[in-house]
């Protein structure tokens, strides 16, 4: 008989969810009672629209991308294999952080030069202006070089999760006359899915914190607006409670729901 985890039991809570259950309804107090830090909040909380957009427009792209990613790794042709191995561990090789510089000040340029060259017929004639660097918004750029960024580990979540599939199913699929989509879709995935999705949520909860490094390049998210207020008003330490709190509301959130789907599916595997 398997074991059950101390937390899965029903009706029991970890101690740990308790006390930051406890801790977040002391600060929402504070903030609340303290003009200041009621204050503090009001500002930063004007950049959770843009860390939230960013955040889940970049999941979502990073995500497709992972998932051509695995396919390649996955395919029986060896060069779409090579090239798949490559793009992941060079990226995966590059912090996020430089990658992010690397994608704002370079690769964006590259882009719009390409771009000035494809439509360089249309500026000759004069129907089309040509592209500026400025015009790719800085938030677009941040938000490419998280997809490329997760991209490469999200890839290897799909593949380590399609490979969980037992080889005699597709087999079978396969006697059966199906097709490699319909493999895909109708036996592999479905059962892949539930190996994936933990995983998976995990690194969305890894980009919501790594989407604070979109603030070095001036996107006014909720990290951009504590700077800019604490750089204007010297109350660093009020400040910077305030954006560390907001960030702990929204992971602990996710990890929350997250832990809530895995019980789920374990219950689903059960029956």
């Amino acid at each position: 008989m398997a074991s059950v985890p101390p937390d899965a039991v029903k009706g029991d809570r970890p101690w740990w969810l308790v006390a930051l259950v406890a801790i977040a309804l002391a600060l929402a107090g504070v903030i609340v009672a303290n003009d200041l830090y009621s204050q503090v909040f009001g500002v930063v909380v004007k950049g959770l629209w843009v860390t939230v957009f960013v955040t889940l427009i970049a999941f979502l792209l990073a995500t497709a991308l992972g998932l051509c990613i695995a396919l390649m790794a996955l395919s029986e042709s060896k060069a779409p294999r090579q090239v798949a191995r490559f793009y992941t561990e060079v990226i995966r090789g590059v912090p996020i952080l430089v990658l992010l510089f690397y994608i704002a000040f370079v690769g964006a340029p590259a882009l719009v030069a390409v771009v000035n060259v494809v439509i360089g017929p249309l500026v000759a004639t004069g129907y089309v202006e040509p592209m500026q660097v400025r015009d790719v918004s800085l938030m677009w750029r941040a938000i490419i070089a998280l997809m490329i960024g997760y991209s490469a580990f999200i890839g290897e979540v799909f593949r380590a999760g399609i490979q969980s599939v037992d080889r005699g199913q597709v087999e079978a699929a396969k006697a059966l006359g199906l097709s490699r989509f319909q493999r895909f879709r109708l036996v592999v995935f479905p059962q892949a899915i539930r190996v994936i999705l933990p995983p998976l949520g995990n690194d969305f909860v890894a980009m919501v914190k790594d989407s604070s490094l979109v603030s070095v390049l001036g996107v006014a998210d909720i990290t951009q607006m504590g700077k800019v207020y604490a750089s204007g008003s010297f109350r660093f330490f009020e400040t910077y409670s305030i954006v560390a709190y907001v960030y702990l509301i929204l992971t602990i959130g996710l990890s929350l729901a997250l832990r809530a789907m895995e019980r789920r599916l374990r219950r689903g595997v059960a029956h």
